[in-house]
């Protein structure tokens, strides 16, 4: 299994072959290939900095001698005219790598920045926010590391650190009690340790999962606050419970006030939008 720098450099070479593929024309056409120069990542938007350490990667990837001197690192609280750091190279390597750069750190920085608003939104609770598996291909293990970032914490980061069985798990294994002893006896015979999570979409396969027993944590899926704060108690402590699915920003609270110990946030990743920040010559 690959480590998260090399998934990282993987998604980095990706990258730059869709958009160099045979060379910056652009740039090589009109920049001496000697000459030398810096950039400045300027911030345009009050927000949460995530991906200093990833733009650091890029650079070095693609050329070895750009030195960065980094002025604000990651989950620093940035502001309009903030510089976050100033890169020195050869200008053709500055230009080739300012696209990049710049798509993950607006990304990863537009993530943390939600995530802490969400975190906000929880503050004097003992309610985390988790992410889900809703990411943009490839870049996965980036968006989940701005989720921490920003004070979230990850859910399993793929289909192989943990077993959620979800409704259609449930459905076409013939029911709970099927779907939670083939799980079992999976993890037995494959040897293999695994925190174990099922979803229950009513009160009814709540009532089942107690009775059977034999999971780590308990996803009411589209529980209302009031019908939350009934399962909560029903389960008392003898689950670790999770709020998903129609939960926003606005009534996060009113779940979180129910007493469950994580509520899952899709739009943490799917739906966000970049921290304005340029990279301009200095």
């Amino acid at each position: 299994m690959l480590t998260v720098d090399e998934l990282n450099e993987r998604l980095i070479d990706l990258a730059f072959a869709e958009d160099i593929g045979d060379g910056d024309h652009t740039t090589l056409c009109c920049i001496p290939a000697d000459a030398m120069g810096r950039s400045r990542l300027l911030i345009k938007e009050e927000g949460i900095l995530a991906g200093v350490e990833v733009a650091k990667q890029v650079f070095k990837r693609f050329d070895s001698e750009m030195q960065v001197e980094v002025l604000m690192g990651d989950g620093s609280h940035v502001r309009p005219g903030d510089i976050a750091m100033i890169v020195t190279g050869r200008v053709q390597s500055l230009l080739q790598t300012e696209r990049l750069m710049l798509n993950i750190m607006q990304r990863m920085s537009g993530i943390a920045t939600m995530t802490h608003r969400y975190v906000e939104r929880l503050e004097g609770t003992d309610t985390r926010v988790l992410d889900t598996r809703k990411t943009t291909p490839g870049m996965r293990m980036l968006e989940k590391e701005a989720v921490k970032i920003g004070g979230g914490v990850n859910h399993r980061i793929g289909l192989f650190d943990m077993i959620l069985l979800k409704d259609n798990h449930v459905d076409f294994a013939g029911g709970i009690r099927n779907a939670i002893t083939r799980c079992h006896e999976y993890l037995k015979e494959k040897g293999k340790d695994l925190k174990i999570e099922i979803e229950v979409r009513n009160f009814r396969e709540l009532d089942e999962v107690l009775k059977i027993g034999g999971v780590d944590r308990i996803m009411l899926d589209n529980f209302t606050p009031a019908d939350t704060k009934k399962a909560v108690e029903m389960i008392n402590h003898r689950f670790e419970t999770e709020s998903s699915g129609g939960i926003t920003i606005d009534n996060l609270r009113d779940y979180a006030e129910c007493g469950v110990d994580f509520i899952s946030v899709g739009a943490l990743t799917h739906s966000v939008k970049g921290l304005d920040m340029s990279f301009k010559a200095c």
